[in-house]
């Protein structure tokens, strides 16, 4: 059974504790108990989240455990760490398989010395301030979560179910994952290097015809999605429906179509099930090198690198 120590800081972010669910459902029947889940604290007892709610902890003691992790608080001025918390982790990091953190408890485990040298991600909003503070950790603030070697980082709030469902990846396989993702009604599993931003926050439109139209956008992002076809969704003339969805999501049409193929591209070439030829037909490029053009105009790389670079991290991990 693997052994789970999660940190729960002073004034935790309960979505932080949310990501544990992940590690409570791979313990559902049939396949019996798989993680065994200890809640941790400095004292021991009940600590209260941001938003008032108490959780019962166990005080630090024994470091060793497969997994530890460190939870995050809601602070956008993180303030300095209590000696006792960084030892503990030091300890366990040293005693431990992997370490991890979620959200702002990366800046725990930076003042613990374990990021020096390593890369890492936090909540996009945390970045500025982590980077002048641990100047020799490499921070790269736009991934849902990164792995380095045994150590683990994750973006914010939702970012670290991403987390825990990589983790347990790592330990029972993909299919299992897979299984996890499902049962919590995701609409899809993230990997570590996609963007903690997606498209379609970007574009939030004020009415319901032009939610329709990105809706029918992501559900058929193989055609061609002309403007005279998405101007019948929304029941406009094509002129009328230009400039309404401009107005309402700061973009024109076109570039909006291209913006949710990459992002879906992108998704498909990192989860690496499908040739690039495939992965442009599926997602309406057409062909391989009218993908690779917008990859480079967007990403600075061809689709190529993006899937070796996970691959890469898949290998770290495992």
């Amino acid at each position: 059974m693997h052994r789970v120590g999660f940190i729960v800081p002073q004034r935790f972010q309960l979505m932080s504790l949310a990501a544990l669910t992940a590690f409570e459902i791979a313990n559902l029947p049939p396949a019996g108990p798989r993680y065994d889940i200890r809640l941790l604290s400095e004292h021991g007892g009940l600590v209260r989240s941001s938003g008032g709610m108490m959780v019962e902890t166990e005080a630090f003691g024994d470091p060793a455990f497969d997994t530890v992790i460190v939870g995050s608080i809601t602070e956008f001025e993180m303030p300095s760490s209590d000696a006792r918390i960084i030892a503990f982790v030091q300890e366990a990091a040293k005693a431990s398989r992997r370490t991890a953190s979620i959200c702002s408890g990366a800046f725990i485990l930076a003042e613990a010395g374990l990021l020096d040298g390593r890369r890492a991600t936090m909540h996009w909003a945390h970045a500025v301030s982590f980077r002048a503070r641990f100047p020799d950790v490499t921070t790269e603030e736009d991934r849902i979560f990164i792995n380095d070697g045994p150590i683990w980082t994750s973006a914010g709030m939702t970012a670290g179910i991403d987390l825990v469902l990589a983790l347990i990846d790592n330990d029972l396989g993909p299919d299992v994952a897979k299984l996890i993702a499902r049962l919590l009604v995701m609409s899809q599993r993230r990997l570590g290097g996609q963007k903690q931003h997606s498209a379609l926050l970007d574009m939030t439109p004020k009415t319901d015809r032009i939610e329709l139209v990105l809706a029918h956008i992501r559900q058929n992002l193989r055609n061609p999605l002309t403007v005279e076809e998405l101007a019948a969704i929304a029941n406009l003339s094509p002129r009328q429906f230009s400039r309404a969805f401009l107005a309402e999501t700061g973009q024109s049409p076109a570039k909006a179509v291209e913006r949710l193929r990459l992002e879906a591209a992108r998704f498909m070439m990192e989860e690496g099930r499908h040739t690039v030829n495939v992965v442009a037909q599926e997602t309406g490029f057409a062909d391989r090198e009218r993908m690779r053009r917008a990859f480079l105009r967007t990403f600075g790389v061809p689709p190529e690198v993006l899937r070796r670079t996970a691959r890469r991290e898949a290998v770290a991990a495992a």
